[in-house]
């Protein structure tokens, strides 16, 4: 399995990005599949979710309201859409997919830069 992810940059404060994040497979060949982000000296963390079964998404405190996950079945891709970026969003960002509890693949990481 493949996740190629990209779409970071360096972005005022305020401003906006959408991350791709491309599976070489059907998404709904896994359960699940997520976006992660992790920030110097930090613990990996959940930004945001979306079941494949029915669509369900679920976000971290931190980001909601401002991100929103997505996906196009037909393109075999899920997207972050990063809206009223903070500097406390500055991270490195992983896409993830989720064969099953135990079963998880990741992309390479993404930088994202808030900065002014």
């Amino acid at each position: 399995v493949q996740l190629q992810a990209f779409g970071g940059g360096l972005v005022q404060p305020g401003g906006s990005l959408r991350l791709s994040c491309a599976a070489s497979e059907s998404i709904f060949s896994f359960a699940a599949m997520g976006w992660y982000r992790q920030a110097p000296g930090k613990q990996r963390e959940l930004v945001a979710r979306i079941i494949s079964s029915g669509g369900i998404t679920n976000y971290a405190d931190s980001v909601k309201g401002r991100f929103t996950i997505s996906r196009d079945n037909a393109k075999n891709t899920v997207y972050l859409q990063m809206n009223s970026l903070k500097s406390e969003d500055t991270a490195v960002y992983y896409c993830s997919a989720d064969r099953s509890l135990i079963s998880r693949y990741w992309g390479q990481g993404t930088q994202v830069t808030v900065s002014s």
